[in-house]
């Protein structure tokens, strides 16, 4: 008879988890209408441009963001700030073994692990693992989710150090006497994440 009882407890139980609890739902990231924004600095000025998500997909539970992750197009790296040869030139270099290895390495991947709550609705601070060059290192970011026209639009900031994924090229804490050559170790991205 306890035993009876014990197992019509537990069944009411999972039961009422069940009913009460909201159902994940996974929206995918649109690779057309989502944008990132990069940019670098260096002693003499500052560098930017743009590169391409390859997939995405953002997980909510009754409305909270919940977790997520997307792959970024390594290969698609740009520059916006200069034009022709010269862009042309710098989006190479970046895609060169001096700085990404995109040949070797064409994908970078961001996974969320915690999301918590700043207090406002849509807005919340996120710990995730971010993968470049197979260094995975984990980070911390604001961002704010909101909906418009019909699509859920994910927006944060950045900082990156480049030197924790072993991008060295250029930078003071490995090399002495840069001078105006120094290409600082931080560099920001800017993601805005629209669903589909």
């Amino acid at each position: 008879m306890k035993k009876l009882i014990l197992n019509l407890t537990m069944a009411i139980v999972a039961i009422s988890f069940v009913a009460f609890t909201g159902a994940i739902d996974g929206k995918k990231v649109s690779t057309t209408d989502s944008k990132v924004v990069w940019k670098g600095y260096k002693v003499t000025g500052s560098h930017a441009g743009t590169i391409d998500l390859k997939s995405g997909e953002l997980q909510f539970e009754d409305g909270v963001l919940l977790g997520g992750a997307f792959v970024i197009d390594m290969t698609s790296i740009k520059v916006t700030d200069l034009e022709g040869e010269m862009a042309a030139n710098l989006a190479g270099h970046l895609s060169s073994p001096d700085f990404f290895g995109v040949e070797n390495f064409p994908e970078a991947n961001l996974t969320i692990k915690q999301v918590v709550s700043r207090g406002t609705p849509g807005d919340y601070k996120v710990v995730a693992d971010l993968t470049i060059k197979e260094t995975t290192k984990e980070i911390k970011f604001k961002t704010t989710v909101k909906e418009e026209m019909g699509k859920t639009v994910a927006t944060a900031d950045i900082t990156i150090d480049r030197s924790d994924f072993n991008v060295r090229y250029g930078s003071g804490s490995f090399f002495e006497n840069l001078g105006d050559k120094t290409i600082y170790d931080e560099f920001e991205l800017s993601i805005q994440l629209v669903t589909e």
